[in-house]
Parts: structure tokens; C-alpha cells; sequence
């Protein structure tokens, strides 16, 4: 009886301190099927820890939000964390995502019409294409030198009667322009300064001018982070029922992105995160194993206890 005694309160005790341990110290995430995030494989288990930015308090849906030792995100951190655009279940109940830290409070990223973030080497590559503007007078001579020059053909735009439009690389633009020994014969477009945006990441206390292309994303984080009645009417932004040109935000916000650029589990679809939202920093995979293999097969062993860095 006594030994049954034991083994109860033995079972009891790791019950709770895994419980414990789940709660206030470490957590585990599962990569869902379909994920294509080169960090990860689908039916990788992640070892989550809860405290790489201030624990969250548990149940935060009965006793409000509280963070202990809160601390900031690093860009480039792994990060798990709530759904923000799910608006039906509490918090703490709300699907869990996994992501790179692309940017923090008060942070300006470039993002093009998609929201997707531009490194600088991408804005400064190269290869980044881009549409110029040239007179129809010239046309036979862009043609003659691109065929000189190795330079694809790819399709010609008319603008207008006048002027030409075609796209080219940044290295085709400074070979043409040479070769041609003309500054201003190739323009580029006003749509191409206009193609990346200046994306500012909100944060308590910091402002954010409203333009046309960002104009719904702020509505939407300001109605379901900020608890403010939020609506866009004949193209202008309404806070509290007034017109407002630039919003001041209570809370600090990230902007979470996935390696690979089809994946749309990420900041794209479901807009800025807000700090109550993050549960913790991944940090190891403790698990790994094919979903589509059989019980048997498919463990990926190189990949247990393998450390996720930046």
C-alpha cells in the first residue's frame, strides 16, 4: 500500500512540475504540414522558451496581461506567438505561429506593393528589375545595342505615342546608358520610386502617417489592438469617428515574416503583432521526424536537439 502511496505521489509530482515547467518556463510548438520555411521541416517539434522576452502571465483572458522582466525582440529572432487576427477565442487559446522578427517598435522597413520586406542588398542588387521611359525615336537603337549587349528583349510598353516603356536590370540600365553615352535617355519611372515603401513599425508613443497603401493595416491594427472604433470611409481613416491624418499607438508591435516569400503565415496576412502576443523565443528542435513517413521511418536524428540561431 505504502509503495502504491509512492508511486502516485511521484506520478503527481512530475505531473506538476511539467505542468509547471510548461507554464512558466518552457513550452513546445509543432511545424505544421505544409510549412515551407527553410529553417524548419514539416513535424519538427520546437522547445519554445517563454522567458527570452518576459514571461507572460498564464491565462491572461482571466487576469488581464501582465509581462515579467519584459524584454524586446532582436531582429532575426525565431518567434512564437499568438494569431493576432483571430478575434473569437482568447487569447491564450489562439492558434500559434512561428516567425522571424523582421522589425521592432519605431523600426522602418522597405516593403514593396505586397508587404514584403526588401533587404538592402536586395534594393541595391543588380538583378532588381525596374521600368524605364525612353523617346519612341530610340526604339531601333535600344534594340541594335541590347542585341550587341547580350541583353534579353523581354516586352515593350507603349506609354504613349511619344515615349517607350521597357524593364531592365540595374546592370542592363548602366550598360545601355553607356553604350548609348546619354544620361537622360532612359528615365526611370516615378511608379519605380514609388515601388518600396517606408513601412514603420509601431510602437508606444510612436507616430505613423497615414497614406493610401498602408491606410487599411493601420485600420485594422488599431481596431483589434488598439480598442478603438476604427473605419476607412470615401479613402480617410476614422479613429473614434474623427478623420486622422497620423495616429500616436499605445503599444509596441513587431513585424513577423517566414523565410520563403509564398509562405503567408506571417505579417503579411495577418498584419503587426503586438507585444502580448509573443510567447517566447524557439530555441531548440527536440524533435524531428517526417509526418508522411510511417511510425517507423522518417526520424530526422541530425536534426534533434539541434540549436536555432538567428
Amino acid at each position: 500500500m505504502k509503495t502504491c502511496i509512492k508511486w502516485i505521489i511521484a506520478i503527481a509530482g512530475a505531473a506538476v512540475l511539467v505542468l509547471l515547467l510548461r507554464c512558466f518556463a518552457f513550452s513546445s510548438f509543432y511545424i505544421p504540414q505544409g510549412s515551407v520555411d527553410k529553417a524548419f521541416y514539416e513535424g519538427e517539434g520546437i522547445l519554445v522558451n517563454k522567458w527570452s522576452y518576459g514571461l507572460r502571465a498564464p491565462l491572461p483572458s482571466l487576469f488581464g496581461y501582465h509581462r515579467w522582466n519584459e524584454k524586446p525582440v532582436n531582429n532575426g529572432d525565431i518567434v512564437v506567438f499568438n494569431n493576432p487576427a483571430n478575434v473569437r477565442d482568447e487569447l491564450e487559446f489562439k492558434e500559434t505561429f512561428i516567425g522571424h522578427c523582421a522589425g521592432g517598435p519605431g523600426d522602418t522597413l522597405m516593403v514593396d506593393s505586397l508587404f514584403n520586406v526588401q533587404t538592402a542588398e536586395q534594393l541595391s542588387s543588380f538583378a532588381a528589375m525596374a521600368y524605364y521611359l525612353y523617346p519612341d525615336s530610340l526604339e531601333e537603337k535600344i534594340d541594335s545595342l541590347m542585341a550587341d549587349l547580350h541583353i534579353p528583349a523581354g516586352t515593350c510598353f507603349a506609354e504613349d505615342s511619344l515615349h517607350n516603356v521597357r524593364v531592365f536590370t540595374r546592370k542592363e540600365h548602366r550598360q545601355l546608358v553607356k553604350a548609348m553615352d546619354c544620361d537622360n535617355c532612359l528615365v526611370p519611372l516615378e511608379a519605380n520610386r514609388q515601388f518600396t515603401k517606408p513601412l514603420i513599425v509601431p510602437g508606444k508613443g510612436v507616430t505613423v502617417s497615414v497614406y493610401p497603401w498602408n491606410r487599411t493595416l493601420l485600420r485594422n491594427t488599431i481596431l483589434l489592438h488598439e480598442d478603438k472604433d476604427a473605419a476607412i470611409k470615401n479613402d480617410t481613416l476614422f479613429v473614434n469617428g474623427m478623420p486622422v491624418e497620423r495616429y500616436t499607438f499605445d503599444k509596441d508591435y513587431y513585424w513577423m515574416t517566414t523565410i520563403d516569400s509564398t509562405q503567408m503565415a506571417d505579417s503579411r496576412l495577418f498584419g503587426f503583432v503586438p507585444q502580448e502576443y509573443l510567447i517566447g523565443r524557439a530555441a531548440i528542435v527536440w524533435f524531428s521526424k517526417d509526418p508522411k513517413a510511417s511510425w517507423y521511418e522518417g526520424y530526422r536524428t541530425d536534426r534533434f536537439f539541434h540549436r536555432l540561431d538567428r
